[in-house]
């Protein structure tokens, strides 16, 4: 015997609805298709599928069993079809997305909360890490998309690069507050608090004293953004950030001012070369460097 799916799925609207007219409505089709397809079951099952009862159909003994055996089938197939209708309206899906720590404060959680919030159906794999194992999540297959700092380690990384500029962080009501830009001349003899000595900033604020000829006095060495602002916050010092970290605290108690010469901070939106993106990761990604673009300098 070969039934087909169709046909099932007609039986099962009329007996949901009650009618005819009900399943045609339900199914978008008419209602002499609907009679035709249940006129074909009954022929190939060789058993009668419904009694006329005041103008409604009432399912026979044998169709109610039939109906017990099919309705998780029929109702599996709408869900698998609404399934390909979300994903399709990119209304559902999964957003795998891991980013360096500064980032992950309030940057990233906005932004994702702004690409969600027409998406109630999609999940999301979130987290924040050293950039080193970013690539590696990449690179694994268990993010689809990082941002993260250079250098890249692993081949086999898509790369999108940008450079952010950093600021010097002050504690709020500090006298070098005054200074619409700071030097290490102006800086001399205030404690830095510094990330650790491989760290980019931390290299490239030594190269900027060393240059000018002021020696730089360190105080605090921690291995977050965040840790280093906490510090600036209680007057332990200033600290060269990001503008992610600066940008998006809500909390206060600090001032920030551009530092000369220039120090940037070189970082990439990365995915993996060899595994295509997801619907919802190809549009997450071009929202992101779009939001991004903003922060970069040339």
């Amino acid at each position: 015997m070969n039934l087909r799916f169709r046909q099932l799925q007609a039986f099962h609207s009329v007996i949901e609805t009650g009618t005819v007219t009900g399943a045609a409505a339900l199914l978008g089709i008419s209602q002499p298709a609907v009679s035709n397809l249940l006129y074909q079951l009954e022929r190939q099952t060789r058993f009668k599928l419904f009694e006329r009862d005041r103008g409604r159909l009432r399912a026979t003994p044998e169709a109610n069993l039939l109906f017990r055996e099919i309705d998780t089938v029929v109702r599996g197939f709408d869900h698998v079809t609404q399934a390909v209708i979300d994903l399709q309206n990119k209304q559902a899906g999964q957003l795998q997305v891991a980013s360096q720590h500064s980032m992950s404060f309030g940057f990233m959680p906005r932004l994702i909360a702004e690409f969600a919030r027409d998406r109630p159906d999609m999940s999301i794999s979130f987290q924040s890490q050293y950039s080193s194992k970013i690539q590696e999540w990449i690179i694994s297959g268990l993010f689809e998309i990082g941002i993260c700092e250079t250098p890249l380690l692993h081949d086999g990384l898509e790369a999108h690069p940008i450079r952010v500029e950093t600021f010097v962080a002050l504690p709020e009501g500090s006298p070098l507050a005054g200074y619409e830009v700071l030097t290490p001349e102006l800086l001399e003899g205030t404690p830095f608090l510094v990330m650790g000595p491989d760290h980019m900033t931390h290299r490239r604020i030594r190269e900027a004293f060393g240059q000018a000829g002021v020696p730089l006095k360190t105080r605090v060495h921690a291995q977050l953004f965040k840790n280093l602002l906490s510090f600036v916050k209680e007057g332990m010092g200033v600290a060269l950030l990001d503008p992610f970290v600066l940008d998006f605290d809500r909390e206060g108690g600090f001032v920030s001012r551009p530092f000369r010469p220039q120090v940037l901070m070189e970082m990439a939106v990365i995915t993996s070369a060899t595994r295509p993106l997801s619907s919802i990761g190809q549009e997450f990604l071009a929202l992101l460097k779009a939001e991004l673009e903003t922060f970069s300098v040339a």
